[in-house]
This record gives structure tokens, sequence and C-alpha cells, in this order.
């Protein structure tokens, strides 16, 4: 078995109210995961759409399958290769101040070991095609979110 998984995150930069968003493709079963978080950023809710994906996946599915990782954040995408300098330096920057996100960043090291999983990065805002976009959509679900959160 092998799982897709599409995600996004948005945010107000003004309110500070942000959504994340994981589309997970189990076969042909299509999951999606969302949720809103108060005083946030942008980064932060790209993290998060990945770590709730993969925490769905290592509690919903024991053999821990293949999954291929769709997202449009560089950031996130270069976490993996980065982990060994980030547990080095204690997650402290060169200015010797914590590195922002260091919670969430510890948060998805912690996970990426449980799987087998390749990175594909994504162009952000792509048109709409006859193929099924879910990275597209997530997108699309995640400003939705952050639009309803903030007219409440």
């Amino acid at each position: 078995m092998e799982i897709l998984i599409y995600t996004d995150g948005s945010c107000h930069t003004q309110w500070r109210i942000g959504a994340w968003v994981a589309i997970l493709m189990v076969n042909d079963e299509k999951i999606t995961l969302s949720g809103t978080v108060s005083g946030t950023t942008h980064q932060r809710m790209e993290l998060m759409a990945v770590i709730k994906a993969l925490e769905f996946i290592r509690h919903h599915y024991a053999d821990h399958p293949a999954i291929e990782l769709y997202s449009d954040s560089q950031y996130v995408l270069s976490i993996p290769e980065r982990s060994d300098k980030l547990a080095a330096t204690a997650f402290i920057t060169q200015r010797g101040k914590v590195l922002p996100n260091a919670d969430l960043v510890k948060t998805l090291m912690e996970l990426i070991p449980h799987f087998a999983i390749t990175y594909v990065k994504i162009k952000a805002h792509q048109k709409k095609t006859d193929v099924p976009n879910y990275n597209t959509e997530a997108d699309r679900l995640s400003r939705k979110l952050v639009r309803d959160a903030v007219k409440q």
C-alpha cells in the first residue's frame, strides 16, 4: 500500500489565524484532515499539515506504508535534509536564538523515521486542468478555513 499526501497551510497575517489541510489518498479512498489555529504563522500551518497527516497514518495504518508527500513548501521539504544540522545546533540559530517553529520542526523530525517518504516539490497555485490536483484543493480549502475563521 502506498499513501499520497497533499498538504498546504494558510494564514491571515494581520489576524494570525491559520489553517492547515492534508489530503490523503489511500488506495482509492480520499481522506481530508484540517484544522484552524489562532496566534500562528504560515510556516507553522505548512508544518502542521504534514505532522497531522503523518500522525494520522501512524495511528491508522500499523504497517506504516510508503508515502509520497506533495508540498509547495520548500521550508517543509528542506527539513529532512537539514535535520542533522538542526539537531547538532540544538535548534539555535547563528545569532543565538531558538529556531522559529522549533517545536513543530522537532515533532516532524521525530515522525519522519517511522516512514519511507518520497518528497515531491510542486508548484503552488497551479492552474486548473482535467487531472485532479489535490494540492490546489488543499490550498483552496485552507484559505477558505482561514476566511471562515476570520469572520467569526
